[in-house]
């Protein structure tokens, strides 16, 4: 009798004192500045004292969205368009909670070509970092408006995906003629290979202010840990403000968690001009990541046009920034 009432009390104390967790996903850009500084100096940890947080580091939206899709992940950093194909797949039970980032992607073309207008990039190899990505959709959307297609709808511009880090390789060694990637990437392959900028980060789409990163969460793990969403929500309005407020030292603390990520860290005049190109914000910009979805149809990722109206959920945010 003894022994099943200390059994007892030991799952008991076990199911009081048991370390909740959460599962975040980001990716090693600038434009995902928030859980870069926030990781790196522990600004989540700070909220979510009694939490276990353990990070997962993606390449792409379409893999991390994978990841919440498989329940490896339960909330995190992606770009619009993927989280869109999220919510869609999962039938609503992935949705965006808020907003992180603009702009910060760059549209550039290989040292010695000729090329001046998108028009130009008929029959060249144009690099994205993955299929379906939001880079990828805009691109798709860029190249219809200049009369060109992706050469699998028999047009003349082959789209290739590659790994952020490897389009730099393959543009040196002239496997590509083009690639449109987030910063800092894209910095690099103009300061390092002296690519050329076609189309800059306002010239994009709609001069800039489109979503390029949002926080997306698994509709389970929000109805069962709202305190923890909540707690996250507050570090991440934190977050912005610090980097809004103090540019110098967020750079420093960037290149020091992309170095720790990725052994490599920016050059200051690389994460000057990149950190520049991009606007941290808490908003998600509802319209803007809405006309995504008209884009995602033009490019055939979905066929049909869904209902998207439980796509935002910002009951929290809302309460946040109304008190802040």
């Amino acid at each position: 009798v003894i022994m099943k009432k200390l059994i007892l009390w030991v799952i008991f104390s076990f199911s009081i004192f048991a370390q909740k967790e959460i599962r975040v996903a980001f990716f090693p850009n600038i434009t995902h500045g928030q859980a870069l500084v926030g990781k790196n100096q522990k600004i989540f940890d700070k909220y979510l004292v009694g939490t276990n947080i353990t990070w997962k580091m993606f390449n792409g939206g379409p893999s991390a969205i994978e990841a919440f899709m498989s329940n490896q992940v339960d909330i995190g950093y992606v770009g619009p368009g993927p989280a869109l194909n999220g919510y869609i797949k999962t039938k609503g039970d992935l949705f965006i909670i808020g907003g992180a980032a603009s702009g910060g992607a760059v549209l550039v073309t290989r040292k010695g070509l000729n090329i001046k207008t998108v028009k130009d990039l008929s029959g060249k190899k144009v690099a994205i970092p993955q299929i379906g990505n939001t880079q990828d959709i805009v691109l798709r959307s860029i190249l219809k408006n200049a009369g060109l297609k992706p050469s699998y709808k028999g047009g003349t511009v082959e789209i290739v995906h590659s790994e952020n880090s490897y389009i730099k390789t393959l543009m040196s060694n002239n496997d590509i003629d083009a690639a449109l990637v987030p910063e800092p990437w894209g910095t690099r392959l103009v300061q390092e290979l002296d690519a050329k900028i076609l189309l800059d980060s306002k010239e994009l789409y709609v001069n800039g202010n489109y979503p390029t990163t949002v926080i997306v969460v698994r509709k389970d793990f929000y109805d069962k840990n709202k305190d923890l969403v909540e707690k996250f929500l507050k570090a991440h309005i934190e977050l912005t403000d610090f980097m809004n407020k103090n540019k110098e030292k967020s750079k420093k603390i960037i290149n020091k968690e992309l170095k720790a990520l990725t052994g490599k860290s920016l050059k200051d005049k690389v994460i000057n001009v990149s950190y520049d190109k991009v606007i941290f914000t808490n908003n998600p910009q509802i319209e803007a990541t809405k006309y995504f979805l008209d884009l995602q149809i033009d490019a055939e990722f979905i066929r049909n046009k869904p209902d998207i109206s439980g796509l935002f959920n910002l009951t929290i945010l809302d309460k946040l920034m109304k008190k802040k």
